[in-house]
C-alpha cells in the first residue's frame, strides 16, 4: 500500500533566497549613499529609491548572475531538509519573467539545496500547480490554488491580513511538522 505524502511548493524569491539584500549591495555599489531601510509596510524595495534610479531594480534584476549569487533567506536551507522527511517539497518559480534567471535560479539551487532532485524543480510563467500547501511571498500566486496557502513576510505584503503568514523558516517548522 503507497502511502500518499502531502505535496508543497515552496517559491524562491524572497522565501528562499533573498534578492532584496542583493539590490540593496547594488544600489550601493553604483549610487555611494546607503538606501534607507525603513521599509513601509505595503511597499516594494523600488519604491524607496530616489526618483532617478527608479529603473534601477529592473536593471539589476535582469543582468546576467543577479539571481546566481543571492543570499539564502536564513534557515531555509535547513528547513526544507527537514519538511523533506515528511512531504513532497517541489521548489517552484517564476523564473520565465526575467530571462536570464532561469540558468541563475537554476545553479543557485544546485549550489544552495542541492539535496533536491531537478525532478522537483518547476520554473514556469503562473504558478498554475497542485499541490496541498503552497509557501509564497506574493499573494497572487495563490490565486486558483486550493491548498493551504502560507503567506511567507517580506516588506510589501506587510499589509495583508487574510492569509496564514509565517514570518520566518521557524514559524514553517512550527506550523508543518
Amino acid at each position: 500500500m503507497t502511502i500518499h505524502r502531502q505535496r508543497i511548493v515552496v517559491d524562491m524569491d524572497e522565501v528562499l533566497a533573498d534578492p532584496i539584500e542583493k539590490f540593496i549591495q547594488l544600489y550601493n555599489r553604483d549610487y555611494g549613499v546607503p538606501l534607507d531601510l525603513q521599509l513601509i509596510p505595503g511597499n516594494e524595495i523600488f519604491e524607496h529609491v530616489p526618483e532617478h534610479a527608479k529603473d534601477k531594480w529592473f536593471e539589476y534584476i535582469n543582468e546576467p548572475g543577479f539571481f546566481r549569487n543571492l543570499t539564502p533567506i536564513h534557515g531555509s536551507i535547513d528547513a526544507i531538509r527537514k519538511l523533506q522527511e515528511k512531504y513532497d517539497v517541489y521548489i517552484v518559480s517564476a523564473a520565465m519573467e526575467f530571462r536570464n534567471s532561469l540558468i541563475d535560479k537554476y545553479d543557485w539551487l544546485a549550489e544552495h539545496f542541492p539535496f533536491i532532485s531537478w525532478k522537483n524543480i518547476v520554473f514556469c510563467g503562473d504558478k498554475i500547480v497542485c499541490a496541498d500547501i503552497m509557501i509564497d511571498d506574493r499573494v497572487k500566486n495563490f490565486a486558483g490554488f486550493n491548498g493551504r496557502k502560507l503567506l511567507f513576510t517580506s516588506p510589501h505584503n506587510l499589509l495583508l491580513t487574510e492569509y496564514e503568514r509565517v514570518n520566518n523558516w521557524q514559524e514553517v517548522l512550527d506550523k508543518l511538522l
